[in-house]
């Protein structure tokens, strides 16, 4: 698929309703819808809260809900058809489904400190949810999962909270999941990323690594703006433990970004797997297959050392 068509198709897949598996008709959680964590340029942000209605296990997922890097409320709905949140609150976690912020106010280094606001949010509001700061995972799907992956190898190391100060709680999470992120803006699938392109693409670049416009920077200078939004360029070793999942049929983010990924981790001895989805797109029909896979994962990366 040409570069250009990337934006179209996102926004057209994540709206497609036949996209995910229908999911179950009696829920095993409690939604909480639209709790402030933040505000940004005089936006509120909000987050969805699930809470088990069974037996909860102590353990937060934070969710970043994004296509197409939007945040609007259809994502949410179609990660419930995917089954995310049945799943991981039958299991006992509690879930925060953090809307991050859209590209048209945004960029990606934006939308990540919001993020993080939201990670600093859920440390700081542990106790009334009874769960453990210390043991989050973090998870997102495709743009959502590029912002996971972006925050977690740029987090801030926890420090003690502070009610007072939250902006001083680290923003560091335990485990990180993601299904088809785009990883690495200087190479997307074996071609180079044209940030100067008036074609779709070039403009969503432009907008996530170049708030305010590109004109008068060396090629130098955009590749290190490319960079820095690119989670495959900043994997350290202080990079938590990763779950990529991708399908070796997406037709719009590579199987290249995930595999990148996984050699950028696995060079800075972190420990990474990929899962590999045969004929999967971009999604697929059976996710919630993949999603209980990412739940056992987190299951055992979660547990206390």
């Amino acid at each position: 698929m040409r570069l250009d068509r990337l934006f179209a198709t996102l926004v057209a897949l994540f709206a497609c309703p036949c996209a995910f598996a229908a999911a179950a008709e009696e829920p095993s959680y409690q939604q909480h819808e639209n709790v402030v964590y933040g505000e940004a340029d005089g936006v509120g942000l909000v987050m969805d809260v699930f809470t088990p209605r069974g037996e909860a296990n102590g353990l937060g997922v934070i969710d970043v809900i994004s296509g197409a890097w939007h945040s609007d409320r259809g994502k949410i709905r179609d990660h419930t058809r995917a089954q995310v949140f049945e799943i991981l609150c039958a299991r006992g976690y509690t879930v925060f489904a953090i809307r991050p912020g859209s590209i048209t106010k945004f960029s990606a280094r934006e939308m990540v400190a919001n993020l993080n606001g939201g990670i600093r949010w859920v440390k700081n509001h542990a106790d009334t949810y009874k769960i453990d700061p210390g043991r989050l995972g973090l998870m997102g799907a495709s743009a959502g999962g590029h912002l996971a992956c972006l925050a977690a190898v740029t987090a801030i190391p926890n420090q003690p909270a502070d009610s007072d100060h939250p902006e001083l709680i680290g923003t560091n999470v335990r485990a990180v999941a993601a299904f088809f992120p785009p990883t690495d803006f200087l190479d997307f699938g074996g071609r180079a990323v044209d940030a100067r392109s008036d074609d779709g693409f070039g403009q969503v670049i432009r907008r996530l690594a170049f708030p305010q416009g590109l004109s008068n920077q060396s090629e130098a200078e955009v590749a290190e703006a490319l960079k820095q939004i690119s989670p495959a360029h900043l994997a350290s070793p202080q990079s938590p433990p990763f779950l990529l999942i991708h399908g070796d049929a997406d037709p719009v983010v590579p199987l290249q970004q995930s595999q990148r990924m996984l050699a950028a981790l696995t060079e800075a001895g972190v420990s990474a797997e990929l899962v590999v989805k045969p004929g999967g797109g971009h999604p697929w029909l059976t996710m919630d297959e993949e999603v209980r896979v990412l739940c056992d994962w987190f299951d055992r990366q979660l547990e206390p050392k």
